[in-house]
Parts: C-alpha cells; structure tokens; sequence
C-alpha cells in the first residue's frame, strides 16, 4: 500500500494564463454565433422544430442559469423571421346558432380591414335607416295603405248603418265602442220615448237590436284579418325601403372582400338579420337602442381574435404566466340589467391563439403550478384544435350561459423549457408526455477546459459584457472568472455554462471599476468583487466558526482523541455555498452486531447518508467476520448537529472514528477528513471539495495555522481543486497540508501515525499497527460476549 505523501502546490489550483489569451480586452473580441457549447441541444430543437409531424414538440432541459431562455429565443428567432406569416383569427356572430360563433380565418391583415369596414357600417346603420324609414316615398306609402284600410273599414261599417237605419236603428260610437240603437230623426231615441211606443213596436225594436248588434260583432271581428293584411303591407314596405339601403351601404364591403367567401357569407348573413330584424328599427326607442346596442348592433361586429397584419415572419409567444385562460383563451361575460351576457365580442384569444402558425415558449415549472393548465394544454396539443372553453374540472360550477365558439385548427409548436427533475417525472407519471414531446434538447452544464474552450468562454464574457452594457474586461480579469467558471464546475478541467452567476460577478466587477473610475475592468475588481461577494454571505459561516473558537462548538484542531474526528460538511443557501468541520464521533462495544446511526434514529440521517452507514457496516462485516459474526456493536454521530444530514461524504470519516473507537486509537485532531467508501474501503469523491477544504482552514486560520494541519481528500478529487489564492500560500509555506487517499488503509495511517497492517503478504497484522489494535479488541468482545474470536481471516501476532 502506498504511503500518502502533501499534494503540491501546483496540484490544488489550475491557473489560467493571461498572456495565453490573445487580446487585451474583450472589446476586441467577436460575439458568440451561438451558445456556447450547446451545439448538441441546438440541433435538436431545430429538428424537432422542421419536423412538422403532430408530437414534435420540444421539452429543453437543464441546469436554471445555462442560458437556455436565451438560447432558445435566438434559435426560435431565426426560424420564425423565415416563415410565413399566419392567418388573421376573427370571431363573427351565428345568426343560425347564436351560443357557436362562427370563426373566419383570414390572409394576414384581412381581419382588421374586415373590422374597420363593419364599425363603420355599425355606425351608418342607424342613421341610414333612419333616412330610408323617413323617405318621402315610404312614408306616402305607408300613409295610403293605412288610409285605405281605415277607408274599407269605414265603408263597411256606412254599409251597416244603413242597412240598420231601415229598421229604425242607428250605429252610435261611445266610450264602450260601436252599439246599435233605436233612432229618431238620425238621433239616439230618447228614453221616454222608447217608453211610449207600444208594446209591439218596443218588441220589434228589441230583436231589430239584437239581430244587428250580431251583424256588428261578425263584422268587427273580421277587422284584425284586415288589419294584419294591412300590417303586412307595412312591414313589406319597410323592407322595401330597407333592402336597396342596405345593400348600398354594405356595397364597399362586398367589393372590397369579394375574394372572401367566408366573408361575404357574414355579409349576407348581416343584411338579412336587418332585414329580419327590421320591427326593432322602426319602433326604435332611443333609450331601448342604448341599452341594447350590445345585443343588436353588437352582433354585426367582428372580434379580431388575432391580428397578425403588421408581423413580420411567424409569431414567437412567450407566456410568463400560463394560467388556463392566458393559455387557452376565455369567454367574458358583462352584466347588463342583472343578468351575466356574453357574446362574440367577449371571446378572448390565449397564447395558443396568438402563437398560431408559429412558437410558444413556456416554462415548465410555472405550467405545472397553474390548476387546469397542463391538463388544457395536453388536449389542445392532442385533438390539435382550440377550444375555448372552462376546464372539464371547472363547467359545472357555474350556471351562466356561455358560449362554445368554433374551435381554431391548431398549428404550432410548443417549446417548454424546465429542469431535468421537471422532465424525468413528466416522462415517469403522464403517459401523453412522450406523445405530444418527443424531442428532448438537453443542456451541457459544462465545457472542456482547453485551449479552445477558454478561447470561446473568453468571447462569452466579451458577448455578455456587451448585451449588459458593461465595461470591457482585460485579459487577467478574464482569466480569473475562467478560473471561477472552472471552480464552479467543481472540476479544473471544464468550466460551468451556467451564465447567470457569471453576469452577476461580471456586473459586480463593472460597478467596482466604475467606482474606480476605470474604463476597463481589471483583475483587481474582479477579486474586489468576489470578496464584496463572499463578505456579504458570510454571516452564517461567521457565526459558526466564532461559536468553534468560543468553545460553544467542541471542535478541537490540535491533540488527539479516540473515536473522533473532523468531518467536513458543505452548507449550501442564497446561490452560494461554504465549507466547515463537524464533530463526527464513535463508540462500540461487545454486542450483537448492532450499527447504530443516530441521525437516522433521530430522524435527522438522509437515505443517501444511512446508505453511507450500511456500506460502512458492510465493510467492518466483511473484512472483520469472515469467520463469525462480529460481537460487536457500534453507534456513530454527529456531536452538536441540530439539523437534517444528507450525502455519504463523511462516510470516510465515520469509519476512521469506529476503526479508532475499537482500537483505541488516538486520531490527530490537526486533520479533517472527507470522502466516500465502498464496501472494499475504497475511498470515493464527493462535492465542494474547495469548499470544505476552505472552511477547516478558515477555522486554522482562526486560532493560528500549527504544524501538521490539513485535510485529507479522496485521490479521485485532485483534478477538482481549485482552491483559493490563501490556501496555496499556506501549502507552499509548509503552514497547510493536503493529502489524497485512495483508501481508508492510509487515511486511518495519516490521522494516527501508525501503520494500518494490511500490508503482510501472509496476511498478518503488523505488530503496532492499528490493524493489529482493532482485532485484539474485537477478540476481546468475542470473548467477553461469549463466542470465539473473529480474525477476518487474519492472525493476530502477539
């Protein structure tokens, strides 16, 4: 087994070397044509989004920050400026079905035209009405069909009287109408002279009354059919009057949509509505048209549901908040004398209706929180018609009446950007998902960090300097936040893509030099403004690292003790992250085998971080009791820790303080230790390795570096490090020390100073060796519990 020996210097940073960068500022550089390093991710959108097969949508995923919004407008962008221009959307009323507007699809530009031309025949309407109503013509006519029939009344009622004059009767008008009654001298007889006549000639004048009066009222009753023939007449004249000014007024709109047979069938359906409508303009109450203009002169009205007649190319629709109604459209309702009314006008177009013939941008994680909204995007996608209507979950809850207008033919694409976890568990649960998204554009997080790829990143930062309006930055300044982008990554030889962190520090470096009164922005305000940075999120880390140097936190970083150890953890908050040392520590006894984990039976411990501790388990099982099962049991904690634990990265450190804990051993408490094991002791990487390392040094730094600190680092790790400037003067002054262990063997040599014992080729414990330790005491835990020691297959040379 190899001893582990300080990293050098050299090995805990990669510097990026100003003068191997080609300009003197990023004034001088290009613009990227694309997005860095997402060549893989664009060529699949921009297959998916040629192939004009139902399905072909696309889902973009990726770490939030990566620019993918960016990336995919300027993709989209470019596509649309080369397509064609979609059809106009209009709603008209249905004079056959008035609950089902009609929908016209119209050229480009056609529909406002078409609205234009029907406001202003709205507007003439009236008075053009109006003016055929009161023509000298219509009102002559009308004038003599009344005449004449108040004439043929008359005559028939002369004709009567005189008929009843014969027998001493006359037709007498009185407040209660027409009666027939015995006369005198062409007057209504008198009372006593009626009185005088005798008796005969008072009979007769009594059935003469009667008969005639009957006569009368067969008469009067064929009035009404006279009367409705003259009625008849009337409205016959005023559609007379009306038809010739309607179709002069509706001219111009029939000459100028005469290509449009959709629209000339609306036209048509307007003048006959007027024509059938015509008792409501010639009784026309001025406060009645008012109050329904809405509903009469409303209906002729067109509602541009979607205008696309000043667009260039096809429409390119984000939606930022995709509700149900924003998404699929909705149907307003106006109250009008205490009742909820709606009607063509109302109708609202969504960002589906307005991204028609084009591409709709949604995030996917604002979709998914809105009720409805994915369930109404799903159908529309599925039957690849637009229906505007309430959710299914939704139409029973109100009773107002509303409209069900005719669905839109759907043709678009829809391009839904969110997170991997967003993707895997749409793909996991909705059984439509890979049906209505079948191209995935994944999203590097990172690029390789070669002489080409600083090259390129160095444009990006010219190209974001220039799209946020900010100072050029010099060559060193670029070469730090390559470094920062490669610390980022957590991996020295490729540098992360996420573009949001770095506009940030970019911006943060601009106002620092701005405050300088620099025109460039330097190396010096790129590191003032990490410092500003880490100053500003440093309470926590303060906090903790003050209650270790006050003792309030027992964390010793000098002496020795058994079963304890420095861990180090990884706080993440507010974008930005940092390292410290937590107190891990051991205890075991004779027992049943028993491996206690106190954050998992306090409900603290994460499954990954109990999985640490079965593999820990399984580790001591199979290298301690080949033989026997171990008489041993064990419990592990982390002292002073008051919140959830998660990861496996102190697993390493566990097993060094149960290893000391049976042994006895005594662990340097000048090293922290972090890493991963397997079930064979290898050590494994782990996350925020920079981070960590920088926290127990932080803490060194604290209470004055002493010989022998350090930290030990999975191997695997090495080519993570990007440590701070401070760290690597400590290492190169011999005040700091790194180590990287591929196993635990060596990891429990350097927290103890003793051999680990695994060396002997006959398989035999070194005498002094911490091997040698931990078998004498689980004999001893054997023995003590009554069973026959367990050797894991080694001797124990006394």
């Amino acid at each position: 087994m190899k001893t582990a020996t300080p990293l050098a210097p050299d090995a805990l940073r990669r510097p990026c070397d100003p003068a191997a960068l080609p300009f003197a500022d990023t004034g001088e550089l290009a613009d990227l044509p694309g997005g860095l390093g997402q060549e893989r991710a664009e060529e699949a959108m921009r297959f998916g989004l040629r192939l004009m097969q139902p399905g072909y949508n696309v889902f973009v995923l990726g770490e939030p920050g990566t620019g993918r919004h960016a990336t995919v407008w300027r993709v989209l962008e470019g596509l649309a400026a080369e397509a064609p221009v979609p059809s106009d959307l209009c709603y008209v009323h249905n004079f056959d079905e008035p609950r089902e507007p009609r929908l016209l699809s119209l050229p480009a530009g056609i529909g406002g035209r078409l609205r234009a031309a029907m406001q202003a025949f709205v507007r003439a309407l009236g008075p053009t009405v109006s003016a055929a109503l009161a023509s000298e013509a219509h009102l002559d006519r009308v004038n003599r069909l009344r005449e004449a029939n108040r004439l043929r009344e008359e005559a028939v009622l002369k004709g009567l009287a005189d008929d009843a004059r014969r027998d001493g009767l006359g037709l007498m008008r009185t407040q209660d109408g027409l009666v027939i009654a015995p006369q005198q001298d062409d007057e209504p007889m008198p009372a006593e002279a009626y009185q005088n006549l005798p008796e005969a000639e008072r009979s007769r004048l009594e059935a003469a009354v009667k008969q005639w009066t009957e006569a009368l009222e067969d008469l009067v009753q064929s009035f009404p059919a006279s009367r409705r023939t003259m009625i008849e007449a009337l409205d016959k004249a005023v559609c007379d009057a009306l038809r010739p000014a309607l179709r002069e007024l509706l001219a111009g709109p029939r000459g100028q949509f005469a290509g449009h047979v959709a629209v000339l069938a609306f036209l048509d359906a307007v003048e006959q509505d007027v024509l059938a409508t015509r008792g409501t303009w010639v009784d026309d109450d001025e406060d009645v048209a008012d109050d329904e203009e809405d509903g009469r002169e409303g209906r002729y009205q067109v509602n541009v549901l979607v205008d696309n007649g000043d667009r260039q190319g096809a429409p390119l629709i984000e939606e930022d908040n995709p509700g149900f109604g924003n998404l699929i459209g909705r149907i307003e309702h106006t109250l009008r004398m205490g009742q909820m009314v709606t009607g063509a006008g109302l109708i609202r177009a969504g960002a589906l209706h307005r991204a028609q013939g084009g591409y709709l941008v949604l995030d996917a994680n604002r979709l998914l929180g809105q009720p409805y909204a994915w369930e109404g995007l799903k159908r529309a996608l599925r039957s690849r018609e637009l229906r505007i209507e309430p959710p299914a979950e939704a139409q029973d809850w109100s009773g107002t009446v509303t409209l069900e207008p005719e669905p839109v033919p759907s043709r678009l694409k829809v391009v839904m950007i969110g997170d991997r976890e967003a993707y895997y568990l749409l793909g996991s649960h909705d059984p439509d998902f890979e049906d209505l998204f079948k191209i995935a554009a994944d999203f590097e997080d990172e690029l390789a960090r070669d002489r080409d790829g600083e090259a390129a990143f160095a444009r990006l930062v010219g190209t974001l300097a220039r799209q946020c309006g900010l100072k050029p930055f010099d060559a060193p300044a670029v070469g730090l936040l390559i470094e920062q982008a490669a610390r980022r990554a957590e991996d020295a030889s490729h540098l992360s893509l996420h573009t949001r962190p770095l506009a940030d520090l970019m911006r943060e470096a601009d106002l620092v030099a701005a405050d300088g009164g620099a025109s460039v922005v330097g190396l010096a305000h790129v590191r003032q403004a990490l410092a500003l940075r880490q100053a500003r999120g440093d309470r926590y880390a303060r906090k903790l690292r003050e209650a270790m140097l006050d003792g309030t936190l027992v964390l010793p970083t000098s002496g020795e003790a058994c079963g304890q150890v420095n861990a180090l953890v990884v706080v993440d908050g507010a974008g930005e992250s940092f390292g410290h040392a937590a107190r891990v520590s051991a205890a075991a006894w004779a027992g049943d085998g028993d491996m206690v984990d106190i954050e998992r039976e306090t409900d603290l411990g994460g499954a990954i971080h109990t999985k640490g501790v079965m593999i820990l388990a399984a580790f001591l099982a199979s290298r301690y009791g080949r033989r026997r099962k171990l008489s041993l049991s064990a419990s592990l904690a982390f002292e002073q820790s008051y919140q959830p634990v998660e990861g496996d990265s102190a697993s390493l450190a566990e097993l060094c303080a149960l290893l000391s804990a049976i042994g006895q051993v005594p662990i340097r408490q000048c090293l922290a230790v972090t890493g991963a094991i397997n079930q064979m002791g290898a050590v494994q990487a782990i996350g925020g390795v920079n981070e960590k390392i920088e926290g127990f040094f932080d803490l060194c730094v604290a209470r004055g570096l002493e010989v022998g600190q350090g930290v030990l680092i999975p191997g695997a790790n090495v080519r993570h490090l990007m440590l701070d400037e401070r760290v690597l003067a400590a290492v190169r002054e011999g005040r700091f020390h790194l180590y990287a262990v591929d196993h635990v063997d060596e990891a429990i040599e350097l927290l103890t100073g003793l051999p680990s014992g695994r060396g002997d080729a006959r398989g035999v414990a070194a005498s002094g060796s911490v091997e040698e330790r931990v078998v004498r005491a689980l004999s001893a835990m054997a023995d003590a519990h009554g069973g026959p020691a367990s050797d894991g297959g080694q001797r124990d040379r006394h």
